[in-house]
């Protein structure tokens, strides 16, 4: 069982939890992710670790409630428990040698461009950030961004705060005003990796995007995180997260991630009348 050290809202929608998991604060590093269930009869998700403390034994995670799962854990208080905290998993994200990186991160995958973005600047990385949101309401992490980045962009689509317009209208000016990259680490829903893919390609700029497929078992077992990447299977959970972003078949990807949208719905509803009637 792994206690809830602190929770907080940071918007309607997300939430971040800090759990005590000293094992996993030992060995993580930014880029990789954790397996958990709120539950001994509740299902496995993967969620990115979003920051970790070594002295404290602590690792951050923040999630969109969304489904089912993040319901019931979004319902947990701070001081309770979860099941199960199995990690870290995955590769962690390359930072060495770089000299200066612009972080992409867009809605609650800024949560996972951050720690990413902390790394880099610790190592003396000049780190520029363009994190974007759909309004004001929406914005996460702002101060922790300022903190570890030499240039902060952040955007909203309805100009509510910030700049208006998309992460890629920022990158694009960035770029066009002479900032030149070593890579371009974006991380957020696949729609935008994809364009902001499309936008690098033509600078020829690496790019580096993290996936976050359905996942089951973590171990590459079930295969059901597989994507196509330069024209091979590859998973998610033990090849990835991060990937060549100008190598991945997005178009499938996106495909793929809305197989189970339906289900997920029923589930979610379910779950919320389930919490409301403990409550009653």
């Amino acid at each position: 069982m792994y206690r809830i050290f602190r929770k907080e809202r940071l918007n309607p929608t997300v939430t971040l939890m800090e759990i005590e998991a000293e094992r996993v604060a030992k060995k993580a590093e930014p880029g990789q992710f954790i397996i958990l269930r709120v539950n001994e009869d509740g299902e496995r998700i993967p969620l990115t670790v979003a920051d970790f403390d070594r002295e404290k034994g602590t690792v951050t995670i923040i999630f969109q409630v969304v489904g089912a799962t993040t319901k019931l854990l979004d319902s947990k208080k701070e001081g309770e428990y979860i099941e199960d905290f199995v990690g870290p998993l995955g590769v962690p994200t390359r930072t060495d040698g770089l000299k200066k990186v612009a972080i992409i991160g867009g809605g609650v995958g800024s949560a996972i461009a951050y720690p990413i973005a902390k790394k880099l600047h610790s190592l003396g990385c000049e780190v520029h950030s363009v994190v974007g949101f759909r309004n004001k309401d929406l914005v996460i992490l702002e101060d922790e961004f300022k903190n570890a980045s030499d240039v902060l962009k952040l955007m909203t689509d309805d100009g509510s705060y910030g700049e208006k317009g998309l992460v890629t209208d920022a990158l694009k000016a960035l770029i066009e005003s002479g900032e030149k990259y070593d890579e371009v680490i974006a991380i957020g829903p696949l729609v935008m990796m994809k364009f902001v893919c499309l936008l690098t390609k033509e600078y020829g700029i690496k790019t580096t995007v993290s996936m976050n497929p359905i996942m089951i078992d973590g171990t590459g077992m079930c295969g059901g995180c597989r994507l196509t990447v330069g024209g091979k299977t590859k998973f998610a959970c033990v090849d990835g997260p991060d990937f060549d972003g100008h190598q991945v078949d997005f178009d499938e990807a996106i495909k793929r991630s809305s197989a189970y949208k339906e289900f997920e719905r029923h589930a979610y509803e379910e779950t919320c009348n389930l919490l409301n009637k403990k409550a009653d």
